[in-house]
């Protein structure tokens, strides 16, 4: 018997959270951006997640979804 596994990673860039403002100064604040001009809403990550844990992605293993607003990871 053949034992498969799927190995994949969610790497996620700013995301707003109640948390955020909280612990942040004004200009930390306005540097919480990424190249779409505003941070991920939780939701938004959210979806990346469920994708994986669902049968559309049962073809990849090794992989890492960048749901960070257009940032080059592998530039």
């Amino acid at each position: 018997m053949l034992i498969t596994f799927q190995v994949n990673a969610i790497a996620p860039g700013p995301v707003w959270t109640p948390l955020a403002p909280a612990t942040m100064n004004e200009d930390a604040i306005k540097q919480f951006t990424s190249p779409m001009d505003r941070p991920a809403q939780p939701s938004e990550i959210a979806t990346c997640v469920i994708f994986l844990a669902s049968t559309d992605s049962s073809m990849l293993s090794g992989q890492t979804i960048h749901c960070n607003g257009g940032v080059i990871v592998n530039g």
